[in-house]
């Protein structure tokens, strides 16, 4: 695995990460479903990890990838308490729609 790796040029993986990037940036910033956010937000870790991972192998240095397993476990953690504020918010407001929120400040 790792010869198959080290023969996709580096470039490569920075170019594959930046795009999945920016199209969870452009997710986060265009749609007003929450539950799609968190899944773009999901989307910019898992980028990050992806270029973590990469060059942790690029350079055959193991802190890179034990710095994608601690932001793995942040992003369940994440995940799981965004779900339970999604939960609560959809019990009150009966809609998943971001910009409903503004409402709950009253």
């Amino acid at each position: 695995m790792l010869e198959i790796i080290r023969t996709i040029p580096i470039e490569h993986y920075v170019i594959y990460s930046s795009i999945l990037f920016a199209i969870g940036v452009f997710g986060v910033l265009v749609r007003r479903n929450a539950i799609v956010v968190l899944m773009c937000i999901e989307l910019m870790l898992n980028a990050v990890n992806l270029l973590l991972a990469a060059f942790s192998t690029y350079l055959s240095d193991a802190q890179g990838q034990i710095m994608v397993f601690f932001i793995m476990v942040v992003a369940a953690a994440e995940a799981a308490v965004g779900l339970g504020i999604l939960v609560m918010i959809y019990r009150n407001t009966k809609s998943t729609d971001i910009h409903l929120l503004d409402n709950l400040r009253n």
